[in-house]
């Protein structure tokens, strides 16, 4: 398309097809045959665009239909000039844009080439950092992890227990109330259907209701809540105790065995003691087949250190896992089953005692967990 801006002829606005077929309009309207020259021609009217003459339009036979065929003629030169210069103006606009967005195009390749290798580079140093700081982190973890975990359970304790004794009370008298209940409403298939559920219910949450508090009673162990002084500790007669209450807890007799040696007693926490004790006993009637058994070995060698061995013949526990046995809430159980305190609270309570413990383990053989106190 040519720049308007350039000397325009005739032809550049019309074609010689369109120019005819206007002409041939303009001469079945008048009624009068309608010429346009390119030269002068007598008496002929002159057609001008932007004052340029661009031909003279003859029709010999009436002056007036010539004149104004011509400016007939003018008038549609104007707007075909009018639209072939918005047509160029626009595509004029939009070829320079498409330069210009090639140009930001080209540019914006290059800032993303730079950024991806800034972000390369920043995202290897990052990981950097954060191998500097998980590492941090697990050091720190190991140092303060018990701390934060106490004073949590200092105040889930002191939070729960409460509520928790009105709940239960509460649970207690409803069940009471339910039973009067079934006493004086007439029996029915779909009375007694509710009241059964109604009770099942109340054996539900008074069910819940003990779990919780035996949440608690685990994390006020865990975080020494209640100490009391040391007293004197007969160890051999707390696992005997200990082995009576998991026995009673599982409602069955346990495969246990008691090699009990003599031992001097220990300065602790009977309480406490029992619980490190139970905790372990109860991970390993838990680990036991149909076959299985428990063997509980007290001793004390020369050097005065007590020891207290408790294994068992059951499933063991797998490699991965053995490297978090001791971390609070890790279990293994299923969702609801266990809180994941039991050994945590076990190994603290040891160390409390100024002891260790250890724990070796083959899957499908069965687990040892040994219980040393060192003389004070």
């Amino acid at each position: 398309m040519r720049n308007f801006e350039d000397d325009l002829k005739l032809s550049d606005l019309l074609s010689q097809a369109r120019l005819k077929q206007l002409l041939d309009l303009i001469s079945a309207l008048s009624g009068h045959s309608v010429h346009l020259e390119e030269r002068p021609v007598p008496k002929a009217e002159p057609v001008e665009f932007n004052l340029e003459c661009l031909g003279w339009l003859h029709s010999p036979e009436n002056a007036d239909i010539q004149r104004n065929a011509a400016r007939l003629v003018e008038f549609v030169i104007f707007y075909i000039a009018k639209y072939r210069l918005a047509a160029n103006l626009h595509r004029s606009v939009t070829e320079a844009n498409f330069v210009e967005l090639q140009r930001q195009h080209k540019a914006l390749q290059a800032s993303e080439a730079r950024y991806k290798e800034l972000s390369e580079e920043l995202q290897a140093r990052v990981d950097a950092q954060v191998k500097v700081i998980e590492q941090a982190q697990q050091e720190l973890y190991e140092t303060a992890r018990l701390r934060a975990v106490g004073q949590l359970a200092a105040g889930v304790a002191h939070e729960i227990n409460n509520p928790v004794g009105f709940i239960t009370s509460n649970l207690r008298v409803a069940s009471d109330y339910l039973d009067e209940l079934g006493a004086e409403v007439p029996s029915s298939p779909a009375t007694d259907s509710m009241l059964e559920d109604f009770r099942a219910l109340l054996l539900e949450s008074e069910s819940g209701t003990s779990r919780i508090a035996a949440i608690v009673s685990d994390l006020k162990t865990f975080s020494n809540i209640d100490q009391a002084e040391f007293t004197p500790c007969d160890l051999n007669s707390l696992l005997k105790t200990t082995c009576h209450l998991l026995q009673a807890a599982h409602n069955q007799v346990l495969p246990v065995t008691m090699e009990l040696g003599e031992l001097a007693e220990l300065a602790g926490y009977p309480a406490k003691l029992s619980q490190a004790f139970y905790n372990i006993l109860d991970n390993a009637v838990r680990s036991l087949n149909e076959r299985g058994e428990i063997k509980i070995t007290t001793r004390q060698n020369v050097n005065n250190h007590q020891e207290v061995l408790i294994e068992d013949t059951g499933c063991g526990i797998p490699d991965e896992t053995q490297t978090r046995v001791f971390e609070p809430f890790f279990t293994t159980r299923p969702v609801g089953s266990g809180s994941g305190l039991g050994l945590t609270v076990a190994r603290d309570v040891v160390a409390a005692h100024n002891g260790e413990i250890e724990l070796q383990s083959q899957e499908g053989r069965g687990t040892r967990v040994i219980l040393r106190f060192w003389s004070r």
